[in-house]
């Protein structure tokens, strides 16, 4: 009897798990930018920043740029981070970031074809 509570036990504290992990809410923004050149996503530079960067902005989960449209569509952790905070990380990238002006250093660094 005692394996059996405690094994309804383990399945509940599993199940609770489980539930509460599925409810952790993602929100998703969408950022305008400059984009100049047509292959950002594929450039050797540029690409893999995004890769490696973008991801390691605190609470940002997954990004996705449309340089067509020219945005970052960005889904974060609101518990984490705010929208002001990626528009700030997006900065120091290089970029603008809707109302935020690219960091003129950061943007410097950037290859030549990603430049006006």
């Amino acid at each position: 009897m005692k394996t059996v509570k405690t094994l309804i036990t383990i399945l509940f504290i599993a199940f609770s798990t489980i539930v509460s992990a599925q409810n952790k809410k993602s929100e998703k923004v969408v950022i305008k930018t400059h984009i100049i050149c047509d292959h950002c996503k594929a450039c050797e530079t540029c690409g893999k920043m995004f890769q490696t960067k973008m991801l390691k902005i605190k609470g940002v989960k997954m990004y996705e740029l449309d340089d067509e449209k020219e945005t970052f569509t960005i889904y974060y952790n609101p518990k984490k981070t705010n929208v002001q905070s990626i528009k700030q990380a997006i900065s120091k990238l290089g970029y603008d970031a809707d109302e935020i002006k690219a960091d003129p250093v950061a943007y410097e660094n950037l290859d030549g074809c990603c430049k006006a």
